[in-house]
């Protein structure tokens, strides 16, 4: 279904398009996703909205049935994409977990901007987007997901969730449909 909304006060949550994850074997190639993230992140520029730049620095601490890497990330594995064109004003937020919101000040730097609506994009559908996207409709803002600028490493679990989980917490649609509602709202700049 295609978004039909974006708040007056919206934000862009960008999760987890680091250098780290560059070479990893995701379902939409990592690079399309960045140029996605990129053209979402230049419209809120110029819309004077918030673009939020998310990095994985970290991994939760709790034991899983799934073995988990252990040792210490490479220098400059958890380093923004530069193709994101970071900017100044954008907010950087750095997680020890999946979600973006965890023990971070992100809700409240973005409920002091007047923020009542977040676009989620990045890696992974079923990980980090997923998890950001929760915490983001439990803590009340209202949630978009252009699921063309999502990917993930494993195929039934993309499916599942952009299928099962994402219409329960969120709006779906695409990056043009993103892009044609900030589109009806006139340039700031």
């Amino acid at each position: 279904m295609p978004a039909t909304t974006l708040d007056t006060a919206s934000a862009l949550i960008v999760i987890d398009l680091q250098k780290g994850l560059l070479g990893y074997p995701t379902l939409r190639p990592i690079a399309e996703i960045v140029a996605r993230a990129r053209e979402l992140a230049d419209a809120f520029r110029r819309h004077g909205l918030p673009v939020v730049l998310v990095n994985a620095a970290g991994r939760a601490p709790g034991r899983t049935d799934q073995p988990r890497a252990t040792q210490a990330f490479a220098p400059g594995w958890t380093d923004i994409v530069p193709e994101l064109g970071q900017h100044p004003a954008d907010l950087r937020v750095t997680k020890l977990a999946p979600g973006a919101f965890g023990d971070s000040p992100l809700a409240a730097e973005l409920r002091s901007r007047g923020v009542t609506q977040v676009v989620i994009v990045g890696v992974s559908t079923s990980n980090g987007v997923e998890a950001t996207a929760r915490q983001a409709f439990d803590l009340g803002f209202n949630v978009t997901l252009p699921v063309d600028a999502i990917t993930d490493v494993d195929a039934a679990s993309h499916e599942h969730t952009v299928a099962r989980i994402y219409p329960r917490i969120a709006e779906t649609g695409s990056t043009a449909d993103v892009l044609a509602l900030l589109s009806t709202r006139g340039s700031l700049s």
